[in-house]
This record gives structure tokens, C-alpha cells and sequence, in this order.
């Protein structure tokens, strides 16, 4: 979930506001050796939404260098055509070009919002070939299709077509099997090339259950998951995880986030918690990782009868039957939307007697928890702390909740009086009012009928960007926002009442509506100083920060001098070179910047025709050169330019 982040917040910055990074290092990076081989040739392809299954965004192509990436300049534009403004009057129905192409059999695969699934030259960017999915948008929150999947299955069907297939969901809840030569339908695959994901979820109504990820491939199986509409009413869709034969289409698991004596045979329970991020793979351990959200109610937690069992946790499923190997619940019976909103991150944590085999996922909290990813137990101490109660539903709290010691947390993990910004100094003053007047006590404060203040807010911290992982320098590099909300419970009689027209989300089914907002200054700020977004890199032997930098400038956003960099609300994610250089767009200004991975530094940045809300990806052409691809699209409730590009550097 997004806001509009306003340009009349930033025209008034004062132009002696600077901030520096911190911790960075001014020294020059150093080259590391060259990676083992199998290490070099797990990474040398993107042939996955995260680069690799384990979504470590990682890649071992070097002539891309922190010496030359100053000489990078773009290579080719596509335009996806998708942009159509006129289309989207409603800033809660506009599309978001936040795909990240995948590279197979020597072309770039990608999506556009509106379900295009495309095929571009990797030298040249030329269109080889789209198909149009055509999906029913009315309603949608957001328009937005992040990734495609690919298989080779190495024999044709009856037809002689769809040795190679891509998958891809929709925006109207169907599943996608197309050729990858061409782009046409695989026939063999479900009804004509297609599969209705909504036709056994029982009462789906318009814009409640939505593909916006890309589906997960392991071995024959394709696995997906929903969007699930928030806050609307407790019998949306259940949020059901189910894999098919990648082959025929037929389903061959699934599996719900309820404990076991509480499925139902032959049917499934609404209001269940849903995943919409990217899932992760372990082919050789045969297993899927999936990152849940919360149950329905959202910000109300009555009623919900065992729905939270399973909910804002990552989850370790069987690949082959659907069974739970094991499962970790990063927030217990969640109410402040703190759905577990990233793809998993595989890696093999430096253990002190050798590599383990691991998981980190990221949180909205900006808590990182690592885990054994063969069993789920915790690598680094993650403590249960006491959480505050109170509420409507007191009773429905947990009385603790899970608290990594490390890795350091990503996002500050309390807000005082003293963090109070403003512009100038009665802009701070109504924010110190503000802050005084709110229902707070942390963290994990509970969510009253009074004003109450959610630090951070529901974008986070992290969100659907992920982390990346650099093996060689072992640093873990993430990107998240510091942005405070505010958030208040409405009686149903109040809204109900005749005469009432705040806007609110409904929550139907649950006796309170919600009323949300960023919490800003009277001149638009965010009440809390900045940097309201940084790129933070962790030291994974050590679990402390490495560097951290402020991500961002007030470009786009401000008028020219006021171009500071303050470090600014950003969604998308990074992309890590074996060279050490860290790719990164997702802020608010349309640039694209390389930093150096081991110190911080920014080395080199270059002007995208729009936001680049999206993760950038690189690959090596048949040309001998390395490229460095990204979507820039813009997002219209960040404020940043929108646009439909996707734009591949190369050096000049």
C-alpha cells in the first residue's frame, strides 16, 4: 500500500538541509577474486523474476566495473504501450511498470501492467513477439504485473509447439501457458492455454484476487499464489497456494494457511491469508518458500477463529505434495499490516564451521530474520519481547513478539518527540502536536478508535523489492522507507450513520471501518526527520551494518536548486555485481545509480525517462558485452514521472 507522496512537501526544503552517509568509507572498493566456478555459473544467467530461484538478485558477469561504470550509457529503449493515462482517472487504478525481465534461449521475457506478456531482442530491445491477456481492471487498487516464469520442458506437445513455455498470471485470476518462441497459447495446458484460478474459490467478487507476481517453477510444477484484496470485507477469496503440472495444467496440490484439522476437503475457507509476493525455490532440496500475508479483518483481530496461524510468516512447502516442512511467523496475529511482503532470500550463511544453508526474509518492520532453511530454526538470536496490549479486541493480542537481535533492524524501531520534523519551525511544532496527541507505545502499539501511530507505516521498512545478496563480500543490501501513519478504527454505526463521508475502507464483516493516512506537516512533509529512504548494506558475519546511505534525492519532487539528497520514499529493489557494484533505482527521482557494494559510494547515476520502480537485471549478449536492464514506469502514488520504458545500459 502506497500514498502520494506531495511535491509541495519538498519545494520548501531549505537548501543547507544535508545529509551525509553514514558509516561509508571514502576509500576506493577493492576487486575480489574471481568466484569459485560453480558459483560463477549458478549466477551467470537471469533466468528467474530474483536472477536466480533463491531471489539473490546476484549476478557473476564483471566488465562492468566500479573503474568503468562511469563510461555505462543506454544501449536501446522499448516501449511497452501501456501507459494510456487517460485510462487510469483513478490514482488507486494506474499502472505501475514495475516488471523485471528474465533472460532464456537468448531473449529478454517481461510483462506490462496491463498483462502484455512481451519478448524483446537482449541486443537490441526489437519486439519479437507479445500476446495481450486482455484482463478485467475494474476495481483493481493497482495495475501492476512484476515478472514471468520459464520452463523447458525439452519435447514439443501433439502440436509440435511449447517445448519451452512461459508462464504468467493475470490481473483477473487466470494462469498463462504461452510458447516461448512465439507467444502464442499452449494448447495442451489447461483449458487452450489457460487456467481460471477464481473458478473453485466460491464468492470472488471484481478486483478481489489478482496475479501480480511471478509464478515460482520447480521442477514440473508451476506455483502461485494472489493478491487478495485488503480491507474490503472478511469473505474475500482464501488465499490458497496451489501448484500445477507445468505440462497439462492439472492441479496437483495445494495447500492453505489454516492448521490442518480446520481445512475443509473439496472446498476453501475465505478470508484466509493470501501471498502476493514473489516465492522462492530450493530444487535440489525439492522445497518452496512462501512469504504470507495476514488474514482478513486486517487491522482488526477478533473473529478471526485460527486464521492466524500461519499468517505474516514464511513458509517451507513440500514442492512435490504441497506438505509443510516447517514454518516461522515474523509477527503473531497481526493487526497492523505487516504482511510479510518480499521474496525470501536463499543463501549460505558463513557459518563459524562452514556455509549453512539459509533464509533471510525481509519485513515491513525492516526486522531481518535468517533462518535454517532445511529446518526453519533460527541462525541468528531472534528474542520474544513483550508487546504492549489494549484495543477493541485485547484478547486477540499476543502478549510477546519476535524480535531479531541481529541482523541490526533496517528501519529505527521507535519514534520520539526529538524525531519531530518540519520545514520550518511551526511545520515542527504541529508535528510535535501531532505526535502528542497519538495513540502510541511502540512498535506494536495496538490499533485503537483513537489516532493511532504505525512507525513504520504500512509500505515499511521493506517491501516487494526484497534484498540482494552478494556471496563473494558477504553483505546483504536492502532498500526500505521511514515513513509514519496514522491509523484509526471507525465504529460500523458511525459509518453507517447518515451524514457520514470521510473516507474510509470499508472492513466489512468486522465491526470497524479504517481510516489511514501518512503522517505529514502541515506543508506535506513526513513529521519524522530525514532520510525518509536509505540503501543499507549488513555484514553477514558480523550481522551489523556495513554502510548506510541515504537513497534518493528531492529531483522530480522539487525545483531546481532545491535538488537535495535527503534520502526519499522508494519501491523496487537492487541488483549486485560479482565486480562490487550494487544497481539501484525504486526512489522518487528518475535516476538510476550504481553504488559501490563494499563501501557505500555512489559512483555513477544516469536519467531514466520515468521512476524506476522496479529491480534492475544484467545478463552478458552474444555482442560479448554486459548489460544492465530496468523498467521505468513511474508510480503515480509516490508523485514520481510515469512513463513505460524499459531501458538497457551498456558501456560506451
Amino acid at each position: 500500500m502506497f500514498f502520494r507522496f506531495p511535491r509541495s512537501a519538498l519545494i520548501l526544503a531549505t537548501a543547507g538541509f544535508v545529509l551525509t552517509a553514514c558509516n561509508a568509507s571514502d576509500s576506493e572498493p577493492t576487486q575480489h577474486q574471481l568466484l569459485p566456478p560453480q558459483l560463477a555459473e549458478k549466477h551467470a544467467h537471469w533466468g528467474h523474476y530474483g536472477g536466480d530461484e533463491g531471489g539473490a538478485r546476484f549476478v557473476s558477469h564483471t566488465q562492468i566495473t566500479p573503474a568503468n561504470v562511469d563510461a555505462l550509457e543506454p544501449a536501446w529503449t522499448y516501449h511497452t504501450g501501456d501507459l494510456a493515462p487517460e485510462s487510469f482517472p483513478d490514482p488507486f487504478n494506474s499502472p505501475a511498470l514495475q516488471t523485471t525481465p528474465i533472460l532464456a534461449r537468448d531473449t529478454l521475457y517481461l510483462c506490462s501492467p496491463r498483462n502484455r506478456v512481451i519478448a524483446l531482442d537482449p541486443l537490441t530491445g526489437e519486439e519479437r513477439w507479445h500476446h495481450d491477456a486482455d484482463p478485467a481492471l475494474t476495481g483493481l487498487y493497482s495495475v501492476t504485473c512484476r515478472g514471468v516464469a520459464f520452463h523447458d520442458s525439452g519435447d514439443a506437445g501433439t502440436s509440435g509447439a511449447c517445448a519451452a513455455r512461459i508462464l504468467a498470471g493475470t490481473l483477473d485470476g487466470r494462469l498463462l501457458a504461452l510458447d516461448a518462441d512465439n507467444g502464442k497459447p499452449c494448447e495442451d495446458f489447461g483449458d487452450s492455454g489457460e487456467i481460471d484460478l477464481i473458478a473453485d474459490l466460491g464468492d470472488v467478487r471484481p478486483a478481489e484476487y489478482a496475479l501480480t507476481s511471478a509464478p515460482t517453477i520447480v521442477g514440473d510444477r508451476v506455483v502461485v499464489g494472489a493478491h487478495v484484496a485488503d480491507l474490503r470485507r472478511g469473505g474475500v477469496p482464501s488465499g490458497v497456494i496451489r501448484a500445477f503440472d507445468v505440462r497439462t495444467g492439472e492441479q496437483v496440490w495445494d495447500w492453505e494457511a489454516l492448521p490442518p484439522e480446520q481445512r475443509v476437503a473439496g472446498s476453501y475457507t475465505p478470508g484466509t491469508p493470501n501471498a502476493w509476493a514473489p516465492f522462492s525455490a530450493d530444487s535440489a532440496r525439492g522445497l518452496v518458500f512462501i512469504p504470507t500475508g495476514n488474514p482478513a479483518g486486517d487491522y482488526y483481530g477478533g473473529e478471526r477463529n485460527g486464521r492466524d496461524t500461519f499468517g505474516s510468516s514464511v513458509v517451507a512447502l513440500d514442492a512435490l505434495t504441497g506438505e509443510r516442512r516447517w514454518s516461522y511467523q515474523t509477527v503473531h496475529r497481526d493487526i497492523w499490516d505487516y504482511d510479510v511482503p518480499s521474496q525470501p532470500l536463499l543463501f549460505d550463511y558463513p557459518g563459524p564451521d562452514g556455509p549453512v544453508p539459509a533464509l533471510v526474509q525481509a519485513t515491513k518492520m525492516g526486522f531481518l530474520f535468517v533462518l535454517n532453511r532445511e529446518t526453519g530454526e533460527p541462525l541468528l538470536p531472534i528474542e520474544e519481547r513483550p508487546a504492549p496490549g489494549g484495543g477493541p479486541a485485547p484478547e486477540a493480542l499476543s502478549p510477546t513478539q519476535p524480535w531479531p537481535v541481529l541482523p541490526e533492524p533496517l528501519h529505527p524501531t521507535e519514534l520520539t518527540e526529538d524525531d519531530m520534523f518540519g520545514f520550518l519551525w511551526f511545520d515542527r511544532q504541529a508535528c510535535i502536536k501531532q505526535f502528542r496527541s497519538l495513540n502510541y507505545d511502540g512498535l506494536f502499539t495496538p490499533i485503537s478508535t483513537q489516532p493511532t501511530l504505525v512507525y513504520p507505516g504500512f509500505m515499511g521498512g521493506s517491501n516487494w523489492g526484497s534484498v540482494s545478496w552478494d556471496p563473494v563480500r558477504k553483505l546483504l543490501l536492502a532498500n526500505t522507507s521511514r515513513i509514519p501513519a496514522v491509523i484509526e478504527l471507525i465504529p460500523r454505526a458511525v459509518v453507517e450513520a447518515p451524514g457520514f463521508s470521510e473516507p474510509v475502507e470499508l472492513q466489512l464483516d468486522t465491526p470497524y471501518a479504517v481510516k489511514r493516512r501518512p503522517m505529514l506537516s502541515p506543508l506535506g512533509a513526513p513529521c519524522n526527520r530525514p532520510p525518509w529512504g536509505v540503501l543499507t548494506a549488513i555484514d553477514m558475519t558480523t550481522g551489523k551494518k556495513a554502510w548506510e546511505v541515504p537513497l534518493g534525492s528531492t529531483r522530480d519532487l522539487a525545483p531546481f536548486p532545491l535538488w537535495l539528497n535527503l534520502g526519499v520514499p522508494n519501491s523496487g529493489g537492487s541488483m549486485v555485481t560479482a565486480s562490487g557494484l550494487t544497481f539501484i533505482a525504486a526512489a522518487t527521482d528518475s535516476y538510476l545509480r550504481a553504488f559501490a557494494t563494499e563501501t557505500g559510494e555512489e559512483l555513477w547515476k544516469a536519467r531514466l525517462p520515468a521512476g524506476g520502480h522496479a529491480t534492475p537485471m544484467s545478463y552478458t549478449g552474444k555482442d560479448g558485452a554486459q548489460y544492465v536492464v530496468i523498467a521505468a514506469g513511474g508510480n503515480r502514488m509516490l508523485g514520481s514521472t510515469m512513463g513505460d520504458a524499459i531501458v538497457a545500459f551498456r558501456l560506451r
